[in-house]
């Protein structure tokens, strides 16, 4: 057995994410989130398409439209087996592990991911194969949970926690999930896309007022009025819970 490290890969295998994570939770507002930030950054047009640890193809009705060839990616065969009972044959599915992505060098023109960099313990190696599979001219969005967030600053400032959201270093909060839960400042994301080669285009700031309070006081309809503003608005101070970015990886230069 090999004496590295085990990598943090969460296993969705036999949990009902869809269910009890988003439909029992209430979390339409983010949902509603999520979806207007892809609908601003996908291509509207795209010839082979992946949406990696995509899980139970939440928002594959987003990305199918636009793609001539839809794939989604997940660690989960439980996640899979959803999406395929939902979308059939207008979505290809592919068990896999992130690290080690079962697809070609090229293979795709664009790809997506959200929610799942807090999985992730060796986001260089992701990056590095999300990099692999893309080809020349390809875009990738991707949504990274982040460090920097006014909430996290207030526990800071008031003592309730030493993990200083202004450090560049990764933030492993292990008492959010026992094999490690991840958030990354923006800084050093972009940082990381850079150095892996990926050119960085538009920002978006996602999910800005992801509060139980909020949702109890304003509702979801009033909240996605304000998201609709406020995702471009506050891009650059990068505050918010997901911070979407557009990357190109650059054509083969002659």
């Amino acid at each position: 057995m090999s004496k590295e490290k085990k990598k943090v890969i969460s296993d969705y295998n036999g949990y009902d994410y869809k269910k009890i994570f988003w439909e029992d939770a209430d979390r339409k507002y983010e949902d509603m989130a999520d979806r207007m930030a892809i609908r601003k950054l996908l291509p509207k047009d795209m010839r082979k398409f992946v949406d990696i640890a995509g899980g139970y193809g939440r928002l594959a009705d987003e990305y199918i439209p636009r793609a001539k060839d839809a794939t989604l990616f997940d660690y989960s065969q439980t996640e899979l087996d959803q999406a395929k009972e939902q979308y059939g044959k207008k979505l290809h599915t592919v068990q896999g592990d992130i690290y080690n992505l079962p697809f070609k060098d090229g293979e795709f023109s664009t790809l997506l991911m959200v929610r799942a960099t807090h999985h992730f313990k060796d986001m260089d190696k992701v990056l590095a194969e999300l990099y692999r599979i893309l080809e020349p001219g390809g875009i990738a969005v991707i949504e990274v949970a982040n460090k920097k967030t006014l909430p996290r600053m207030m526990r800071y400032w008031r003592g309730k926690t030493d993990i200083s959201p202004f450090d560049h270093s990764v933030a492993n909060l292990a008492d959010v999930d026992k094999d490690g839960f991840y958030n990354y400042h923006p800084k050093y994301m972009e940082n990381l896309f850079r150095k892996t080669g990926f050119k960085i285009g538009k920002v978006l700031s996602v999910s800005n007022f992801r509060s139980a309070k909020m949702k109890k006081v304003f509702g979801n309809k009033n909240l996605i009025r304000m998201e609709k503003v406020a995702q471009k608005t506050l891009a650059p101070v990068r505050f918010a819970p997901s911070i979407y970015y557009k990357l190109e990886k650059p054509s083969a230069t002659k």
